[in-house]
Formats: C-alpha cells, structure tokens, sequence
C-alpha cells in the first residue's frame, strides 16, 4: 500500500531491494526520517538471487578487495538476522552450515587446486576432501565426484524472505516506503537536495542514498560525471522443491545438507538447499543489457550441470525460473559512499555479492548519514576510482536542503 510522499527527510533511499532497505531500517534506528522510493521493492535482483554468503567460495583473481569486505559481513550476519528476525517475527533463512566445493572430473579437480591456492594467499585454509569425504559430507553426490573443499564458516540466505522482513523492520523503525520511481534527481547550491516522483511531487532531503542497482546510472538529473558505471549482468536461475515421493523418502530438504558449489566439465554451478524443501540452482552469467527472458538453453545448461553432481534433482518439481540483472561494474566491485556531488551517496554495484554484503554496507552507510564521517572500508570501493569528476552545475552556496528544487546538468 502506498505511502502517501513526505515533503522533507533526513535520508532518501532510491532503491528498496536488499542493500537499500537494509540502509533505510539502520538508519532509522539511527533516529533519521527515511524514506525509500521504489514501485517494486525487492523486486529486482534480490528476488532472484539465491542467497549464498559465501565470501571464500566467491573469491576470484578479479575480486581480491572485496574478500575482505565479504568476510566482513559474513561476521555481522548472525547478529543482522538475529535481530530482525527478533523485531519483526519473520524467518529470513538464514544458516551457516559450510559450503562445499566439488569437482566432476580431474580436469575440474585441478582448477579445483589453483583455487585452493588463491583462497589460502588470502590467509583462509580450507579442508581438502577425497571422493569419499565428499560423499560422506553430502550423500547425495554423484560417485563421480573426484574431491572438493569444505569452507565450514559459509551460510546463506533466503533473500526472499530476508527482503519482507526487512520492510517490515525499516516501517517498524519510522522508515517510509513510496511505491513510486523516482524520474528526477534534483539539487540546490550545487548539491542533490532532493527527488521528483512519478507523481510530480517532490522529497527534499539531507542525503540522497543511490541503491538503484544497476538502473543507478540512468537516473535523470544525475550529472554523467557521477554517475555510477554499472551495467546490468544477467543470471538465470532456477528453483526446485521437493514433493511427493521425494519429500516422504526422508531425504534432506533440498538434497543436501549445505550448499554446493561445483565445477563440471569446466562450468561452474551452484545448488542452495533451504529448510523448505526448496533447492536454489543458479547462476549463468551473461551480458546481454536489460534482458531478463528465461531461455531453453540456460535452464538446460543448470540442469545439466547440476544432475552430473546431484543425480536425484530429476525427481524434484521444477517451482521457479528466473532471470535477474546484477549491477556489475568495471572491476566487479561495488561503489560506496559520497561522491562528487555533496548531499550524494553511493551503494551500488554489488553485482553478485549484494545480498552476502547488505549488512556491511548498511551499517557504515546508516553509521555516515548519521556523522559524516566515510567508512575506512570504503577505500577501495570509493566512486572516483573510474575518473568521475565534476558535481552539480550549480556552485555552492551553503549547507542544507532548499526550499526550491532544480535539476542537476
């Protein structure tokens, strides 16, 4: 149901899937008047990820900065979950019980080794496990299996479920959601002061918090020259559950007892197992701009992929396939904090570590609207590390939201 818009806030969040609610319900806590404007909260990329908080698992040569931020987050998790599960009496899913890494063949097993030994330069020692470990850990796999690597400390998530509760939690602390998009960034003595609505009406606020995901960079009225690079990344991916004679067999909800991740025949596949009976498969990768259709051939290729490790998901029903859009940027790193433009902050570009980073980025975000003072974890996500410059065309002449609001070029 629609809030009708305020006229004037502390903090205007554009963007209401898992990063910007999670910003809005902290800094309401914080005691500021939040808003967020979004005609479809938690519609986007947070409906169709699959929620891992797999930091270990996730590192890659291209994404060494962001290890740190990740791990970072996944200590906060328990407590994040914790209470907003306490305060709105909502599940959002979440366990941490390991993640499994497995290879199919001995091809698969040596790319299985380099990642071993990039996991450990980042001081991270995992447990190497034979065919039979594998097995014994998660004994649905396929006998194939040729070993893997246990991170123990992964979880995931339900970010279905975690993006209801924390709407709950954000209009249970004072938070105001607007289902409506935002047409129009405004400023004022050359900073953002405000937004205009699909109504025409306006929000003047303090800060304006940029969480669009990867329709960040489109917004009118953002100068180009802040405008974040974010690209849209398309992932297809698919929802299984068990029913019938699968569910009466007294097997374990979802097959399996943690998440796997595996690589087969060179291509890499994920299966998260929730306590519902539901089994996540995801994700492809593919960039083909704002284009969310489902194909034969990407819903092929998971189930291929996934009945070479776990032969029994053919008996489970097929519940849900989906198509979301990442924000991914230059260096596949997110984009957090102040920009150019005063009274203009940044939280996007999470790509496919949003939902795992939701609780790092609210905090220090939340903990700026509230002093001013950047995070020092932002160093390496800054927004000027792509050469943006330039603010507002108009030049400063002062502190605070005005009365009278134009648009930014």
């Amino acid at each position: 149901m629609s809030v009708p818009a305020a006229t004037e806030c502390d903090a205007l969040i554009i963007g209401g899937g898992v990063i910007g609610m999670s910003i809005a319900w902290r800094a309401a806590q914080h005691g500021l008047s939040v808003v967020v404007a979004d005609p479809r909260p938690g519609e986007g990329a947070t409906h169709a990820a699959a929620g891992m908080l797999t930091p270990i698992a996730e590192a890659a040569y291209a994404e060494r900065e962001i290890f740190g931020l990740g791990q970072d987050s996944l200590r906060r998790y328990p407590e994040f979950v914790g209470e907003l599960e306490k305060v709105t009496g909502l599940p959002t899913g979440f366990r941490q019980d390991g993640t499994l890494q497995v290879a199919y063949d001995s091809d698969d097993l040596a790319l299985l080794a380099e990642t071993r030994v990039l996991q450990e330069s980042f001081g991270v020692h995992l447990q190497q496990l034979t065919t039979r470990d594998c097995r014994e850990a998660e004994p649905m796999l396929d006998p194939s299996v040729r070993g893997g690597l246990l991170a123990p400390a992964d979880g995931s998530v339900d970010p279905r479920l975690l993006s209801i509760a924390l709407q709950r939690a954000a209009q249970g602390s004072g938070a105001r959601l607007i289902r409506q998009p935002v047409t129009e960034v405004l400023c004022a003595a050359g900073q953002a002061s405000g937004v205009r609505l699909a109504d025409d009406s306006v929000i003047s606020s303090r800060w304006i918090v940029l969480a669009a995901g990867w329709e960040s960079a489109a917004l009118p009225g953002l100068p180009a020259s802040v405008a974040p690079p974010v690209r849209p990344v398309k992932g297809q991916i698919i929802r299984l559950r068990m029913s019938g004679p699968a569910a009466a067999a007294g097997l374990p909800p979802g097959l399996l007892l943690r998440t796997v991740r595996g690589v087969v025949r060179g291509s890499t596949v994920y299966l998260v197992p929730r306590a519902s009976g539901e089994l996540v498969i995801g994700a492809t990768q593919e960039e083909l701009g704002p284009d969310t259709t489902v194909t034969a051939g990407g819903v092929w290729g998971l189930l291929r992929d996934a009945r070479a490790l776990v032969p029994g998901i053919t008996e489970l029903e097929l519940q849900d396939a989906t198509a979301g859009l990442r924000p991914g940027t230059p260096d596949n790193a997110p984009v957090i904090g102040p920009c150019e433009l005063p009274g203009l902050v940044l939280a996007t570009g999470h790509f496919r570590a949003g939902v795992l980073l939701a609780p790092v980025t609210a905090d220090t975000v939340a903990a700026y609207l509230r002093t001013g003072t950047p995070d020092p974890a932002w160093a390496a996500f800054r927004a000027g590390r792509f050469g943006a410059r330039g603010q507002c065309a108009a030049t400063s002449q002062g502190q605070g939201v005005q009365p009278e609001a134009a648009a930014c070029g």
